[in-house]
């Protein structure tokens, strides 16, 4: 039962926290990216996940830590958006990854519209004293895209063996 409620809670309530930081600092701390990826480590143990199958969820990992890190060298993305990404893709390994990937796009483009509109309203007067909000107005400010990458991996994680594996006869009221 603690396995079945890690596998609920563990991936979307980092990933929850890596957009909220997101959102309010415009920074992503390496000790999210870290705790996705040991959890992912534990729980495969704990699971039974095969060598094969761990090192098939580490190269996925691999594949997008190296495309998003290119993409931070051109400055398209934060550092930690690309660790951020390379983590959730450790959870999703080659069989979900491309869902992933192409979820993230569009709730990033959708982000990205969303908020350059914003940026061209004034702030509202009650609101401005908010720090976070300001940072997030700011024409010269960044896109916070960890929020399109957790919602992408919150989108993907109901259709993964992770939450397939969970037994829901353990929550079931009796």
């Amino acid at each position: 039962m603690i396995l079945d409620i890690a596998r609920l809670t563990l991936f979307p309530a980092l990933m929850a926290f890596a957009a909220a930081s997101d959102l309010f600092t415009m920074t992503i701390s390496n000790r999210v990216s870290l705790a996705l990826a040991a959890g992912f480590l534990v729980l495969a143990l704990l699971s039974g996940m095969g060598v094969y199958d761990i090192l098939s969820h580490v190269g996925a990992g691999a594949v997008v830590l190296t495309v998003a890190f290119a993409c931070f060298t051109l400055g398209w993305i934060g550092g930690g958006d690309a660790k951020v990404a390379a983590s959730a893709a450790l959870w999703f390994g080659f069989g979900h990854l491309l869902n992933y990937l192409l979820y993230a796009s569009l709730f990033g483009g959708a982000l990205t519209l969303l908020l350059l509109q914003f940026r061209q309203w004034p702030v509202p007067y009650v609101l401005a004293g908010q720090t976070w909000l300001l940072r997030l107005h700011a024409k010269e400010s960044g896109i916070p895209y960890g929020i399109a990458l957790a919602i992408g991996a919150l989108t993907i994680y109901p259709e993964t063996d992770w939450i397939k594996a969970v037994d829901l006869a353990h929550f079931a009221i009796r």
